[in-house]
């Protein structure tokens, strides 16, 4: 109730420092290898809560006590933060060779134009074991910063768009397995233009309601006119970064076969593997 007391406390997530003194904590009581770095852990883990930072090392020494080993080691931290993220694996999965390869090139597709953009987060490892409802999965790790760009965002909806421009190039046809990639661009597309004002035909107008309610009996607070005209612009915008990501994957065809031939034999390849491929960022 209002007025009951006069202190109110955020509680939000913690940032690296505080995820890095969190590891400290849940890492005490349990025997880890002298050549972990806290803060490795720390980068790897944006967005995790302190329980989730518990989850971790509880699952990274039930992991190690699976492999029989007397200290808990890098890899099994890394696995548990995918165990996490992603759910489990689930190997036995039936998979036909075609879809295998689909979800490969699927997969390349969004490292390599991930890679080759100024401002897409930077690539951590890509994989084609299923997980949960994914068929494959790209882990990125994010800056974590408080304002973003248009240019940024403009990025991130194109390395998104990887993965069916990669299918359309190769077997020029598209899945459903992009599903989850064209939600979060949509909706990605929709904030830019309705609520964040970065859509010059729209202009410098929000219809963001921040206190949730309907003020003045709003139903809709734009015309069907204007309605129209964000249609318009979500699906030009959305358009405009698929061409982007087909360019770029035309244009580096040949890496982009490389990249999709070493997921399907290995399954899972690192940041170094694309960066043999593609060089430095």
């Amino acid at each position: 109730r209002a007025g009951r007391f006069d202190r109110q406390i955020h509680v939000e997530l913690p940032d690296l420092q505080e995820r890095k003194e969190i590891f400290g904590v849940h890492m005490a009581g349990i025997k880890i290898d002298n050549s972990l770095d806290i803060n490795f852990l720390a980068k790897q883990t944006p967005g995790f809560s302190g329980a989730d930072i518990a989850n971790v090392c509880n699952e990274a020494a039930l992991i190690a006590a699976r492999k029989d080993k007397k200290i808990i080691e890098k890899q099994d931290f890394l696995d548990a933060v995918d165990r996490i993220i992603g759910g489990l694996e689930k190997k036995n999965k039936i998979i036909t060779p075609k879809e295998k390869r689909t979800i490969a090139y699927h997969e390349a597709g969004h490292a390599s134009v991930s890679w080759l953009l100024e401002h897409a987060n930077p690539l951590v490892k890509v994989t084609i074991v299923p997980r949960g409802q994914a068929l494959g999965a790209a882990w990125y790790l994010p800056e974590e910063r408080q304002i973003t760009t248009k240019a940024q965002l403009l990025d991130q909806m194109i390395s998104l768009l990887g993965g069916r421009a990669s299918e359309e190039i190769v077997f020029g046809e598209v899945s459903t397995g992009a599903l989850n990639d064209l939600e979060r661009v949509t909706k990605q597309a929709y904030a830019m233009v309705v609520y964040y004002g970065l859509d010059k035909e729209i202009g410098n107008i929000s219809f963001y309601d921040s206190s949730g309610q309907s003020e003045y009996g709003f139903q809709k607070p734009f015309s069907d006119k204007t309605a129209e005209k964000i249609d318009a612009q979500i699906r030009s915008m959305v358009e405009e970064a698929y061409n982007k990501a087909k360019a770029i994957l035309t244009e580096n065809r040949e890496k982009l076969d490389a990249l999709a031939t070493i997921l399907v034999e290995r399954e899972v390849i690192f940041r170094e593997d694309v960066e043999n491929i593609y060089g430095k960022r």
